[in-house]
This record gives C-alpha cells, structure tokens and sequence, in this order.
C-alpha cells in the first residue's frame, strides 16, 4: 500500500502511513508558466494499493482537480486500485437546483471521481437530501462518523455536560453523542431568515442553568446558527459553552461572531487543518484501511 497526499491533511497522511505500516510518499504539484497542473509521483505506483489522503479544504476546487489527475496518473503508471481517503467531502450542500440554471455541483463532483478513483471514504458527509453516498457515487462508498471521538472527547473534557444540536440536521449528531456518554440532550428549531440572520427556540426544554453546554454541529461555516444557540444558552444561565463540530470551515469572522456570542471554547475535529484542531480522526480511516489486511 503506498499512501500519498495532494498537500491538504499531510498529517493524517503521514499517521496513517505509520500505524497501517505502509508506505508514505507525498506527491510533487506545482504549474506550468501557462498555470497548467504540473503532478508527478515521487514512487512508482506499479501493482500498488494507492491511498490518496486529501481533505477538499482548503480550496475546494483545485482539490478536486489534484485529486482527479493523481488518480488518473496512478492508474497510467500501474496502481492495482487507488482510494480516496476524503476527510472533509466538499460540495455536498449543493444537492439540488435551488434555483434555474444552477449547476448540482454534488453530482458533478461525484461524476469525475466515478471516473477516476475506485473506493471513496470519508467522514460524515454532508447528506441532507441524499438517503446515502450511494445515490451519487457508482464506486464503493463509505461514510463514517466522528460521533466516537467527539463523544470521547466531550467525556475526558468536559464534566456533566448538557449536550445541545443547534438545528434538526445536526441533532443525529448531539443525540447519538448524548446517548453514547449518558448525557441529557435537546435541540433547537432555526428560523433562517437570511444567511447571516437565524433565531432559534428550544423544543423539549431542559434546564441549563449553572450546566456546561456543548454545542454539537457537523459543519460549523459562518457560525451564525451556533451564535444564535449559545446566546440563548447564556441567556438561560449556562456556566461554560463549548462548540464542537466535525467539519471546522470558519468563514469570514466566524470565530470573532462565536465568541462574541458567549462561546467559551471552539473544537474541530482535523477532517480540516485549522488552530481548532482538537480531535483526529486518524483513526476511523485506520479501522476502515485496515480491513483490507
């Protein structure tokens, strides 16, 4: 098994290479004086499992691109099979044409890599319309959750937490976490009025006065829908709220918006290379990888 990376999640790259015991060589990428892609393979692929390991952030787009030319490029030179090892999955929210003309950017992206890789794994996907990776991808497709090391997490860090999903997308994820460290939890209703105007209200109330609050959320943007929930935490009393989510994008002023609203602490998971970086999920890739053997 040779593992390799486009230049994003180099570290969850280079971890994986050591506790699967395989070998790790990172690709050269650069452009042409025209801005053409430039890729070579520092290892000759031949008859070799490859494990591309790249999250689509940051920029998405040349991603998708590095990706698809390493894939093809293996394959040329002889690899047995390669795996996209995708810790954050982008344009997963476009999964519809909201409006005349749009392009359904999921399908798309899901076209090219049907095309170009034979095993897509990636980490808590972002499936709203979609029952399952299945309805877009022909190739074997594995979804896994961070729900485990976030709830690890939350138990070694946090004592006698209320955990709160900020909306009924993310409550999957504050439920099962919840259940997991037998904790109360609950979830707020949105009312989006914009994209950067939402309001939230409690549904089954609990108590959270004088509690440590931790907001769960699969993918953590601009910030606004956690703002709104922990301003109404504060409101009600709650000592500490941590916001915890899988995917930490952070647009613009996110973190400023977060803190600014009453959040004591922000932790991501490191599907996204960012200084919130609190939680790895080295290992679910691991466990999925190491099936093979």
């Amino acid at each position: 098994m040779l593992i390799t990376s486009c230049g994003n999640s180099i570290d969850i790259a280079k971890s994986l290479a050591r506790k699967l015991h395989a070998k790790y060589s990172p690709l050269e990428i650069s452009s042409f004086p025209d801005g053409d892609i430039y890729l070579k393979f520092n290892k000759i692929p031949k008859k070799e499992t490859v494990v591309i390991v790249h999250s689509f952030q940051p920029h998405p787009d040349m991603s998708l691109f590095d990706i698809v030319w390493a894939a093809e490029t293996a394959k040329d030179l002889g690899a047995k099979k390669v795996i996209l090892a995708v810790p954050y999955l982008a344009y997963m929210r476009q999964d519809k044409r909201f409006n005349p003309g749009e392009a359904i950017s999921s399908k798309i992206m899901a076209k090219l890599l049907n095309k170009s890789i034979d095993k897509i794994i990636t980490v808590d996907p972002h499936l709203h319309r979609y029952k399952s990776l299945k309805d877009i991808f022909t190739i074997p497709a594995v979804k896994l959750t961070a729900n485990d090391v976030m709830a690890d997490y939350i138990k070694r860090k946090i004592k006698n937490p209320v955990i709160i999903g900020p909306d009924w997308e993310s409550y999957q994820w504050a439920e099962s976490i919840a259940k997991s460290i037998k904790a109360p939890s609950t979830v707020l209703e949105k009312t989006r009025f914009s994209s950067h105007r939402v309001s939230v209200k409690m549904i089954n109330p609990i108590p959270l006065k004088g509690k440590n609050v931790v907001i769960v959320d699969d993918i953590i943007s601009t910030g606004n829908t956690i703002a709104e929930a922990a301003k109404k935490a504060r409101k009600q009393g709650a000592q500490s709220i941590t916001a915890i989510c899988v995917h930490g994008l952070f647009a613009g002023d996110a973190l400023d918006r977060l803190k600014k609203s009453g959040v004591s602490k922000v932790v991501s998971t490191n599907t996204i290379k960012h200084k919130t970086n609190g939680i790895d999920v080295t290992s679910l890739f691991v466990k999925e990888l190491g099936k093979r053997k």
